[in-house]
């Protein structure tokens, strides 16, 4: 009977944990807030630099999935979505096209 009980309040708190998250607000992620300097850095900076930037990407998809979940249950509207949605892909973007020119100077200097 024990086993049962436990295993029932585990549940329980499973369910109420996963309810809250659902109806938690969308975190916009930070972006990486160091992008290195192609003229200094080295190899294993430029790849730590990639491997973040790749978590931002996959964080900002996160969020756009997140926006429209929440869109869907009516917690915010479309345009309140399409607006945070843009402006996460729009820093998304200048950040990845700050890194793609260190990298092409990185690429440059050691050629």
């Amino acid at each position: 009977m024990r086993k049962a009980k436990a295993m029932w309040m585990s549940v329980l708190a499973g369910t109420l944990l996963y309810a809250a998250c659902a109806a938690a607000d969308c975190l916009l992620p930070a972006p990486p807030s160091h992008i290195p300097d192609a003229s200094s850095a080295s190899e294993q900076e430029m790849l730590a630099a990639m491997r973040t930037l790749k978590q931002y990407n996959d964080d900002v998809n996160e969020y756009t999935r997140c926006l429209e979940f929440q869109q869907r249950q009516n917690h915010i509207s479309f345009e309140d979505r399409e607006k945070r949605r843009d402006d996460a892909l729009s820093t998304l973007a200048t950040v990845a096209a700050r890194f793609n020119e260190q990298v092409r100077r990185f690429k440059a200097k050691r050629s």
